[in-house]
């Protein structure tokens, strides 16, 4: 079984929304939905995944706004964030009239996720790590099998997540990234909520504030 995935940018934002699905079934799944639906379910249509769900790896509207249209628009459920996102999720519908984003509603995940959970579409099966400090409620999810994570606004290529939001910690941000993504290898590559893809090592290299010199 392989994962497929692609990156459909969304927002003003320009973030990352992207379309997971297995190759062996075409079920799938869409990571943070912020907005745009057209594009992302023109992005659905032309690959030919059947969605399963969405999920999603924090409450900010720019990843979540989406969310609510989305699920209605196809009758499937939202799993994700953490529960202590939910305060970030009750804001989104105020966000979208601030930040000028139409459609941007609040919702209730039908489940939510917390962490050593797993998250399952089609033969696909990505685990499921809380990593908070950019939200409190921000996680990130993996697929090993083809050493792929997801890790919305907590790693960026070259940057780190936002610190400065409300319940944002840079210390922990920082523990997330050394403690739970680190040890996954060095050979993971992850899709930010924005910007270009990396690996876990090039970061370990090269990032100014998360790489092995800038923490020695």
């Amino acid at each position: 079984m392989a994962l497929k995935a692609t990156i459909i940018p969304v927002t003003p934002f320009v973030q990352n929304c992207s379309l997971l699905w297995c190759d062996e079934t075409q079920k799938g799944a869409v990571v943070d939905p912020g907005g745009d639906l057209d594009k992302i379910l023109a992005a659905v249509a032309e690959h030919h995944v059947d969605l399963e769900k969405i999920i999603i790896t924090h409450g900010h509207m720019d990843h979540a706004g989406g969310t609510a249209e989305l699920s209605e628009k196809c009758g499937i459920p939202i799993e994700g964030p953490h529960t202590e996102d939910q305060f970030w999720i009750e804001q989104i519908a105020v966000q979208g009239q601030q930040y000028g984003i139409a459609g941007a509603r609040t919702f209730t995940p039908d489940r939510w996720l917390k962490d050593g959970d797993t998250v399952s579409f089609g033969n696909i099966t990505l685990d499921v790590y809380h990593c908070p400090g950019h939200t409190p409620g921000h996680v990130v999810f993996v697929h090993q099998p083809s050493k792929l994570a997801l890790v919305g606004d907590v790693l960026f290529q070259g940057s780190i997540g936002r610190t400065d939001f409300p319940r944002g910690d840079h210390a922990t941000l920082i523990r997330s990234i050394t403690e739970k993504l680190w040890p996954l290898g060095n050979d993971i590559t992850f899709i930010s909520g924005h910007g270009p893809i990396s690996t876990f090592g090039q970061e370990r290299q090269s990032n100014p504030f998360v790489s092995d010199q800038a923490l020695s």
